[in-house]
């Protein structure tokens, strides 16, 4: 469950990374223009942009809420593994024998 549940957030990672990095930029400064015919947007003018901009957004929450909810899994997950059942075996000393004896 838990590897299908983090393939899904790397998959989400990327397809992220992707939105963000096609979006035109809001003005002249950045990396925005280095490609060359730095006045157009991959899908024209302004068609597109204001898909990506609200699907960016809501991948962001996608992506905080489940980050948020793996931390929370994984530290249930270890504090319940980890320590459950444990029990520390008792230290016993012996006496130290004489030399010679």
């Amino acid at each position: 469950m838990i590897t299908l549940l983090m393939s899904l957030f790397v998959g989400l990672c990327f397809v992220l990374a992707l939105f963000i990095l096609i979006q035109q930029g809001k003005g002249d400064m950045g990396l925005g223009g280095l490609g060359g015919g730095g006045g157009q947007a991959l899908f024209g003018g302004s068609g597109g942009q204001e898909f990506f901009e609200r699907g960016t957004w809501i991948m962001v929450a996608i992506f905080v809420l489940g980050s948020l909810g793996l931390a929370i899994y994984k530290s249930r997950a270890y504090q319940t593994s980890r320590a459950a059942g444990y029990q520390p075996t008792p230290v016993t000393q012996t006496a130290a024998r004489e030399p010679g004896r």
